[in-house]
């Protein structure tokens, strides 16, 4: 098998899935994301309490990131990615990156110190998903020459 180093610096063998990293990072955001849902969904007002967030929005927000998930693990299920899908999971994404930033500059909600950490630490999981997807849409692309 003959081997040579992608653009990224990643081996990559020749005539290789070229749409593989680009599938993996979406179903990583996915199986993420839906863990972040699940644990809003679950945990509800406690979690909101302990987070110093609104008793009434961990919930919404947790059925959003159950769906947002769901419709992204089935885009990177695909036997070929999904483009389209992947550049909207990049844009919401980064938009939640944004939001994120937002709401810690504004102050929008008093949060506790674990609030605090919550948001920062899911905004940096988030912008890794983005750029991981972006990289794997530059692999994805067809080969010149």
């Amino acid at each position: 098998m003959t081997i040579r180093i992608a653009e990224s610096g990643l081996p990559e063998a020749l005539g290789e899935d070229r749409e593989g990293l680009l599938r993996l990072s979406l179903k990583l955001d996915a199986a993420a994301t839906g863990a972040s849902g699940v644990l809003l969904l679950a945990g509800g007002p406690a979690l909101a309490g302990a987070l110093g967030a609104p008793a009434g929005l961990p919930r919404p927000v947790g059925a959003f990131l159950a769906a947002y998930a769901a419709a992204i693990w089935l885009a990177g299920s695909r036997p070929r990615a999904v483009r389209p899908a992947a550049r909207a999971a990049v844009a919401l994404n980064l938009l939640w990156v944004a939001d994120s930033i937002a709401l810690l500059a504004a102050g929008w909600f008093p949060l506790t110190g674990p609030g605090v950490a919550f948001v920062v630490a899911q905004a940096v999981a988030v912008a890794l998903f983005a750029d991981l997807q972006l990289l794997g849409l530059r692999r994805a692309r067809p080969a010149i020459g």
